[in-house]
């Protein structure tokens, strides 16, 4: 039985796309195993019971999980996130060198920092094991992106890391096609690069029905994190300009748990913005209540190049609820919402293209919501099917 080892810096109870990956392997006949740290995300504190060992393992629907101390109170702490990343970059190394010799196949998922990777790719050069990466988040860019300013002296760190990093990798898996581009000039050969888009969260769909408010209205719904990226600052201020004649027709949910909200929070009642409501984090097998109940779904990030090139996984999710979207994003997610005609796109810099767009929607006809919804069916079941990308993934592993 082929042994296959998963790198990744989250994993259950924490949720993410690789914990469905790893049981479908294991379940298609695959030794996997994963090496991770104990469960923080996204609140930065350790899971309730579990203990914040420097090393332990248990089992986990027939996987065995390794998992090295995490460092927690990263929230709030700029130094305490970058100790994180470092921290599971030498303790996972010194895990993954212990027990990588045993595996046949290495697997990467890369959703945050590229260090968490680190304990991936040493052991293409002390083993000479296959190391396939699956890209969420394309280093340097995205450091740049979250504030950190770009001096030649981080920037040649940066690069020689990155390079590092992708010339020890046998080939790559990649979650948006911009991707490929940003990926090229550090890999030294070669190698094969394939798209490998995040598929849908599981919809439970038998859930009791869900109502935002009693009055009739036209309910726009941001679910997800809720950090400086996602926009929502123009998002909220946007809906909160309508003119009283649509603001009194429609209301804002807004879902979900993260660093920026009580800044939100606060520019909502500063400003007096009114049919605005924060429902707090929900749990993920309850989401698809909350998006039935909604009439547009809204995707959003900030104007920065990195993230025209990344397609957000709730993306996905909200193609799969079959609900029209907004997306207020540059690049390939507006493209995907255009192209296939899923719902309507601004610009995420753009006030009043934005208070333009929930106009529009406002004013839609039933007939071309259907359109939208029709549209969002036909694209899970051909191009997002999960089945089809785990299987994908596994044969891209395997040719590594």
């Amino acid at each position: 039985m082929k042994k296959i080892l998963i790198v990744t810096e989250y994993f259950y109870p924490e949720e993410f796309k690789i914990n469905e990956l790893a049981q479908e392997w294991k379940k298609k006949g695959y030794d996997v195993d994963i090496l991770t740290q104990t469960p923080t995300y996204p609140y930065g504190e350790i899971f309730e019971n579990y203990r914040n060992k420097w090393f332990s393992k248990e089992s986990y629907e027939g996987m065995t999980i390794y998992k090295v101390k995490a460092v927690t109170g990263y929230k709030t702490s700029l130094f305490k996130k970058l100790l994180k990343y470092v921290s599971f970059m030498i303790l996972g190394s010194m895990v993954s060198l212990k027990i990588g010799k045993r595996y046949d196949y290495v697997f990467g998922f890369d959703v945050g920092a590229l260090t968490g990777m680190v304990p991936a790719i040493i052991l293409r050069q002390f083993y000479k094991k296959p190391v396939t990466l699956w890209i969420q988040d394309i280093w340097p860019d995205s450091v740049y992106a979250y504030g950190f300013r770009k001096t030649k002296i981080l920037e040649l760190f940066l690069n020689s890391f990155v390079k590092y990093v992708y010339s020890n990798t046998s080939n790559f898996a990649i979650s948006a096609k911009g991707f490929e581009k940003k990926l090229l000039p550090y890999t030294n050969v070669k190698k094969e690069i394939f798209y490998a888009p995040n598929w849908a969260d599981y919809l439970n769909k038998d859930l009791e029905k869900f109502s935002f408010s009693n009055d009739t209205k036209i309910h726009f719904t941001f679910a997800g994190n809720i950090g400086m990226v996602q926009n929502l600052d123009n998002v909220i201020e946007a809906f909160g300009r309508l003119d009283y004649e649509f603001l009194n027709k429609a209301q804002l949910n807004i879902i979900g748990d993260g660093s920026y909200l009580e800044k939100l929070k606060s520019n909502v009642n500063e400003n007096d913005f009114k049919n605005i409501i924060f429902w707090g984090r929900k749990p993920r097998e309850e989401i698809y209540k909350y998006l039935e109940a909604s009439n547009f779904l809204i995707v959003s990030l900030i104007d920065k190049e990195i993230f025209s090139l990344t397609v957000p996984a709730k993306t996905q999710t909200y193609i799969a609820a079959a609900k029209p979207i907004i997306a207020i994003i540059n690049g390939e997610a507006a493209e995907i919402i255009k192209e296939n005609e899923l719902g309507l796109v601004c610009k995420p810099d753009n006030i009043e293209e934005i208070k333009s767009t929930f106009t529009v929607a406002i004013n839609s006809s039933n007939e071309e919501r259907n359109k939208y919804m029709k549209n969002a069916e036909f694209l899970t079941n051909i191009v997002f099917k999960k089945e089809i990308i785990i299987d994908n993934l596994l044969q891209l592993l395997k040719r590594g």
